[in-house]
């Protein structure tokens, strides 16, 4: 999980590539919450929050753009 300070310090293509990476491990932690084979629910809502917080960023970088 990466901290706001780390996100804001990264472009555009890297944030970018956090996102997909992100999404890629939570589609990935559904499918095994259904099959009865995640260890770590909770885990699912960190993922979550870390999405969120990149979309933030990106959005943020976005506005201060123009």
């Amino acid at each position: 999980m990466k901290k706001v300070k780390q996100l804001t310090d990264m472009t555009t293509v890297e944030l970018q590539q956090q996102l997909d990476d992100a999404k890629k491990e939570l589609f990935t932690m559904r499918l095994q919450q259904v099959s009865g084979q995640l260890e770590n629910p909770l885990r699912i809502r960190a993922v979550r929050r870390s999405v969120a917080r990149i979309k933030t960023v990106m959005n943020q970088a976005a506005k201060a753009e123009g």
